[in-house]
């Protein structure tokens, strides 16, 4: 009987039950991008760079006790600035400028409260500071749309103060998956130069755009935009893999792929258990000797299924509510949890490892008591 070849490495996407297991972000999300061993120890200089959801993990390895520059560089923009620096140019423009000194003819860079972002030799030099200092680089890229200037092809932080825009000399464009691939490898490379030794992690935001300058629909230049750096970061991961100094932080796939309702309302900003989930994950997957013991990563991604809506709703109030009795009555009484028979089966497997996990933690059982059951 004839059948295909499935090549050296064959990975299935899951189904929801296979998805619900607690151990299952690192066999269908993780596998292959996780390191051999974590790197970051407790005096490992960190930073940050790049969209909104990189400051939010900085701030939350900050708060775990880690090292992080973010907070000890206040004039350096790319400390100062997660949100404005959303693209691979703006990015690469930052290392280029501190490190080598690159000048730029025009004012590229504004804020978002329309102020300007000028060329301040003691900013610059700030810059190189930290940048020097840096021993673990996070960068999030967030989308692929640009704004520039045409005569010098110099792109702006985002789109143009009103005040000094010029319809002669700025354009809007969707920047190609070359373009962005040329950037990340000039951003590899220049670490590669000045920090030789530092570890570099690409990761692209999950958070959409909050509007497009394309003639369509926001949700179909997102996704345009998303495919367009993904496969960017891709190519670039894979070119300098064999060097060891580069990986790849699935955030994005882990937001989009596989929580149901990640965001808040706005439907931008990732919901707060979702968000202490992806960090939790990160500082197990990346990080020796914790300030303190790690958060239960079961835990983790019991709350973060429950607030995104991946779970029946009374199973949700009580992970989220830390209701042990109902929980063991819940999953142990015969009335389905869902109609699929292997779904319900690992709901009720989630069900006991949430309650283990509890009864393993003394500190979170004295929080998770009864009191507030009936």
């Amino acid at each position: 009987m004839r059948t295909w070849h499935w090549g050296e490495h064959t990975r299935y996407n899951p189904t929801l039950a296979r998805m619900l297991d607690a151990a299952a972000v690192e066999k269908f999300v993780l596998q292959g991008w996780a390191p051999p061993e974590p790197p970051i120890r407790r005096d490992t200089r960190i930073m940050a760079i790049g969209s909104a959801f990189s400051c939010d993990v900085a701030a939350a390895l900050s708060q775990r006790g880690y090292r992080v520059l973010n907070a000890e560089a206040p004039k350096a923009y790319v400390t100062a600035r997660g949100e404005d620096l959303l693209t691979s140019f703006a990015i690469r423009q930052q290392l280029e400028w501190a490190w080598e000194n690159r000048t730029f003819e025009t004012g590229l860079w504004h804020g978002q409260q329309v102020e300007t972002c000028t060329y301040l030799p003691e900013t610059q030099a700030e810059t190189k500071r930290v940048l020097d200092r840096t021993e673990f680089f996070i960068l999030t890229f967030a989308h692929s749309e640009v704004w520039y200037d045409e005569p010098t092809g110099d792109v702006f932080w985002r789109t143009i103060p009103k005040d000094v825009f010029d319809p002669a000399r700025h354009r809007f464009r969707v920047s190609t998956i070359e373009e962005n691939r040329d950037n990340l490898r000039a951003i590899y490379r220049l670490i590669r130069k000045h920090r030789p030794a530092a570890r570099i992690l690409f990761s692209l935001s999950p958070v959409p755009m909050i509007a497009t300058f394309r003639d369509n629909s926001c949700l179909s230049s997102n996704s345009v935009s998303k495919a367009i750096l993904r496969a960017a970061i891709d190519e670039v991961v894979r070119e300098f893999a064999a060097e060891g100094s580069l990986g790849y932080w699935p955030a994005y796939e882990l937001l989009t792929d596989v929580f149901r309702q990640p965001f808040r309302p706005d439907r931008r900003h990732p919901r707060d258990r979702v968000s202490d989930y992806v960090t939790t994950l990160f500082e197990h997957v990346w990080c020796a000797e914790p300030h303190a013991a790690p958060s239960s990563l079961t835990l983790a991604w019991a709350s973060a299924c429950a607030e995104a809506e991946l779970l029946p709703p009374p199973m949700a109030r009580f992970i989220l509510g830390q209701r042990q009795r109902r929980l063991r009555v819940l999953i142990r009484n015969n009335d389905p949890l869902h109609g699929d028979e292997q779904t319900d089966k690992a709901l009720r497997k989630l069900g006991a490892d949430v309650l283990a996990a509890w009864a393993s933690d003394a500190t979170r059982a004295d929080a998770a008591g009864d009191s507030g059951d009936e």
